[in-house]
């Protein structure tokens, strides 16, 4: 599976407004805590704020803020805004595909991925990113065999 840049600077962003709780933060300087190029956070945070994760205010005092606390938005939540269902295989959901012969179990695979992935990223908060606190099954998924292998 690949990591979009979108959604890796998406949870990046969120995480920084995050570990900010003295007030709205600029894009500006979220885009430059986290090195992310400022147009391509604008459209980010636009779509983080029309999926409710977000708010944001214009002027001198404006800037971004998280729209309800973060140990209430998980790492999902943040890539589903930015990238729609976690698992599209053709862009198509896994449940409308249906494979023939040889390739019949290949929908289950799929599936499998699919609640693979939403396990890990539903169970990881915002408040867990920052705090370091990251859920007991992310990390024995992480420090597990092989798991830091690129193949």
């Amino acid at each position: 599976m690949r990591v979009s840049a979108r959604s890796d600077y998406a949870v990046r962003a969120a995480a920084e407004l995050a570990a900010s709780p003295e007030g709205p933060l600029k894009g500006q300087s979220v885009a430059g805590a986290q090195d992310i190029p400022l147009q391509f956070l604008e459209q980010i945070l636009l779509d983080l704020r029309h999926a409710g994760i977000v708010r944001s205010r214009r002027g001198a005092r404006g800037g971004y803020w998280l729209a309800k606390p973060a140990d209430e938005i998980s790492v999902a939540d943040v890539i589903r805004a930015v990238e729609g269902p976690i698992a599209h295989v053709q862009s198509d959901p896994l449940e409308s595909i249906t494979y023939s012969g040889s390739a019949r179990e290949l929908q289950t695979v799929w599936i499998a991925v699919r609640a693979s992935l939403r396990s890990v990223l539903e169970s990881v908060t915002l408040a867990d990113l920052v705090e370091g606190e990251l859920p007991a099954g992310v990390r024995n998924l992480a420090g597990s065999s092989g798991a830091w292998e690129p193949r």
